[in-house]
């Protein structure tokens, strides 16, 4: 059940302030949690993006959104559904993932031409969350994974008690992670048997416009020859293997 109605005065008054002191959930040192609309769950998800926790653009426009629809009528429930709407993913980030997605073949197994129908005709197939569902902050800058969100207190309580019920109750979709600090989160909850590591879907690279280089060679648009020092061809192609393997394997 959303948060809304608990927080519905305060999302009401904070005109967009994601660090208003009346949506403060948690605290713990240099680490405050604050409630922005991000609860909605939908339920006949089949594909779940898995990042960080929301930044602060996300939340001032979530929450200006609920408050918009509040004001107009809305339903909590319609008011969260909208507000999780305009935090969609979009730009380079967006076609990354897709393409990755699709090179893999997750479209086929969801029937679909292409994974960007997720963020559209298709859109009731995909949840967009994080480990950290609702936006976190340190010393009230955005969180970006360090130290890592299970070695926090407040954090780790976060992870258990909003993300950990959401996974199960989509236990059978398909969990991407998008980078390294979701990817261990997902690895460590499937470990304490609260995900089935099966349906993790694990080794894709971050799909940000900085990640260039790794997505072209993971997509197979750049050669071995052609990489940078920095990077390591054999890792990707082992995840890129893995990933197509795990794919083929699914069931919804």
């Amino acid at each position: 059940m959303s948060k809304l109605n608990q927080f519905r005065h305060a999302v009401l008054a904070c005109a967009g302030d994601c660090q208003h002191p009346r949506l403060r959930m948690a605290s713990e040192g240099a680490y405050c949690v604050y409630y922005a609309p991000f609860d909605h769950v939908n339920a006949a998800a089949r594909v779940v993006l898995v990042g960080i926790t929301p930044g602060k653009t996300q939340a001032s426009n979530a929450l200006t959104e609920a408050a918009r629809l509040l004001q107009a009528g809305a339903s909590a429930e319609d008011a969260v559904k909208g507000a999780k709407r305009v935090a969609a993913f979009s730009g380079p980030l967006r076609t990354n993932l897709v393409a990755m997605l699709d090179h893999v073949g997750l479209h086929h197994r969801l029937g679909l031409r292409s994974c960007d129908a997720l963020f559209g005709s298709g859109c009731e197939l995909v949840q967009t969350t994080s480990v950290l569902p609702f936006p976190v902050f340190a010393n009230g800058e955005n969180y970006g994974g360090a130290p890592h969100p299970l070695a926090v207190g407040v954090l780790e309580r976060q992870v258990h008690e909003h993300f950990v019920p959401l996974a199960r109750q989509l236990s059978r979709a398909v969990f991407v992670p998008l980078g390294p600090v979701p990817t261990k989160v997902l690895e460590t909850l499937a470990a304490e048997g609260h995900l089935d590591a099966r349906r993790v879907l694990t080794g894709l690279p971050h799909p940000s416009g900085a990640n260039g280089e790794r997505i072209a060679y993971f997509l197979g648009k750049k050669g071995r020859g052609d990489l940078s020092a920095k990077m390591d061809p054999a890792k990707i192609d082992r995840a890129r293997e893995v990933a197509t393997r795990q794919v083929a394997a699914l069931t919804f």
